[in-house]
Order: C-alpha cells, then structure tokens, then sequence
C-alpha cells in the first residue's frame, strides 16, 4: 500500500504552496486554514497571511484585531483566535518553537488530533496518522469498515488502521498523499475506482459496495432565526458593536436584534438594546447567511439618533475607520448598504 500509493502521490500531488517546506508554523497556518474550507479559498489567504504575520513570534505578538482582520471572509473565525492564543501559547511555554511529538503538540490551544498529526508527520516526519475526513473514508474504504464512524468505538477502529498504515519513511507524504486520494479519487459518493493506485487490494472495491462506505452520523440540519440589523446612523457615522459571542466573537457587527420586526416595533426594542432613541427608520432590503449550524434570515433598516456618543460596547465609526474593522461575511449586504448610506 505504501509504495503504491507514493509512487502515485509523486506522480498527482496537488501543487499546494505549503507543500515541500518542513516549516511546522507554516503548516499550522496552512492547515488550520484549511479545516472546512476549500484549498482553491485558502490559497490568497495563506500568502496574504504569513506577509502579516512571517513568524510564529509575529503572530504572538500581534493584537486580535490584526489577526481577525486578516481572516476577515475566511469564516470560522475560531480558528484564527485559537491559532492567535496557540501562538502566545508556545512563545510563551515552548520557548517559541513548536514541539516535535504529539502529546505536546495536543497541550497547545486550538490544536487537535488532527492538526498535531499533520504538523508531528509532514513538519518533522514522525510516523504518526493525520485523521481528516478524507483520510477516514480512504481508510473505510479499504479496509472494509462499514460500521457508523459516529460510534466512539469504530472511530478509534478506524484511526488505530489509519496510524498503522503509516510508513516511518516520508510519513508525512503519505498523510498528504492519502488526503489528495480522498480528494480527487476516493471522493464522497461515487468515487473513481478505475483512478485508483489501491484498487486492487481495497476491500470495498472487491465487494463492489465503497458508494455506501463510510457510514457517517447524521447531520442536524442548520436552525432558521431571524434578525433584525439595523444601521444607526448619526451624521456621518454609523454605530457598530465587537462580538463577544463564540460566533463570531471578536468581529465588528452592526447592532442586531432578534426576530422578525416590522418598522413601528424597532425604535423600542432598539432602545432596549443601545439606549439610543432612533428616527426615520425605512426597511432597505433583506439578507441571507448560512452557517453550519444556523440560518441567519436578516431584514436590514437604515435609522438616524441624534446622540453622538456611543453607548457601552459600540462605536459610531466614519467609512474610512469602518474599513479597518474585521467584518464577517454575514454582513456583507449590510456593510455595502453602509458604505452606500455614508456616502458624500
């Protein structure tokens, strides 16, 4: 399995720029960025990135601001808190290098099973597993597992398989090269056989059944809830908040209020809300954001205050001081009706 397979990683690696450089902050960068998000979106982000932010040492130092800043659009914006407080982590406990083995790697924030793996295999070659999706369903696959992997017994299954097949030579090509297979051969659904470096000894080829392999927990479709997002405007500002929720938290938002509000019920439940006594207040259009676990269904309105002073945790901030703000793609819409409103 293991010649085969590298022999066919040497021949179809995806050219990734964080491929071939046995640099561990590199590939902590790269693959927290990558977790839930496609390689072709990851890419501008990573250079964008690592300019900011060369060194492990740079990003330590960074303010959380900077960081979220430069990860604004990319979502999942726990990712980039977590590699922020890793960071200070190892400066601070590691002497600022990153450890070689997993046990360790496991103590630094915001790095799991996976991540530990991938940076203990490619970064510094130890032959250990580096578990993603496509990793488990290559490894169901062949080797014929079909019981639900949701099942804490059948998970461990799976990765006491997935770290035996690792090779002590070039480990970290051959976790690299089982996720390329995941991802471009042994797809979700119908996977291309004929493609296979493996075919020949896969279980799940033989009896004809790898459509239905893994067997994976079924999902919660994601709940709908529904926002008010208003735009108070004061002059030629606009009052936005910073996030403390784990949702987003740390991103800048316009202030928002729960449930599906006509005009006439917004001024009080937007003084509940600031404190502040709002005017002419007009419906200017309506939204969408998908999460993983929420829908976010947005009706947004445009209003005016005649305070000028923000109350507790908000900020009434011009066009130009609202570009340096991390905003978050839910208000994509709203921070374009903004900067159309605040317009001369």
């Amino acid at each position: 399995m293991t010649q085969r397979l590298l022999a066919w990683y040497d021949e179809n690696a995806r050219d990734l720029p964080w491929r071939g450089i046995h640099n561990p902050y590199y590939t902590w960068v790269s693959e927290t960025m990558l977790q839930q998000t496609r390689v072709e979106t990851v890419r501008g982000y990573y250079f964008r990135f690592l300019e900011r932010f060369p060194t492990l040492a740079d990003l330590a130092a960074a303010p959380l601001d900077d960081v979220l800043k430069q990860w604004e659009g990319l979502g999942y914006y726990s990712r980039a808190r977590n590699l922020h407080r890793g960071a200070q982590q190892v400066m601070a406990e590691f002497g600022g290098v990153l450890p070689k083995e997993v046990p360790q790697l496991l103590k630094i924030h915001g790095i799991g099973p996976y991540t530990a793996g991938a940076i203990a295999s490619i970064a510094y070659d130890q032959p250990v597993p580096a578990v993603d999706g496509n990793v488990i369903r290559v490894t169901c696959r062949y080797h014929g597992v079909r019981e639900n992997v949701g099942i804490p017994s059948v998970r461990r299954e799976v990765e006491r398989l997935a770290a035996q097949q690792v090779p002590a030579v070039r480990p970290g090509d051959f976790n690299q090269a089982l996720m390329d297979l995941g991802a471009t051969v042994c797809v979700p659904g119908t996977p291309s056989c004929d493609l296979c470096p493996l075919q020949d000894t896969c279980d799940a080829f033989a009896e004809g059944d790898a459509e239905d392999i893994p067997d994976l927990p079924g999902k919660n479709p994601p709940k709908p809830l529904h926002y008010a997002v208003c735009l108070i405007l004061s002059g030629d500002r606009v009052l936005m908040h910073q996030r403390t929720e784990k949702l987003l938290g740390g991103l800048w938002v316009f202030p928002m209020v729960e449930g599906a509000l006509s005009v006439s019920r917004l001024p009080p439940a937007i003084r509940r809300r600031t404190g502040l006594s709002v005017r002419d207040v007009r419906h200017e259009g309506d939204a969408r954001h998908v999460f993983t676990h929420q829908i976010w269904n947005m009706k947004l309105f445009t209003m005016t205050c005649a305070e000028n002073a923000a109350p507790d945790g908000f900020r009434f901030v011009t066009a130009q001081e609202m570009s340096a703000l991390a905003i978050p793609a839910a208000m994509k819409a709203a921070h374009a009706l903004a900067l159309q409103t605040l317009a001369p």
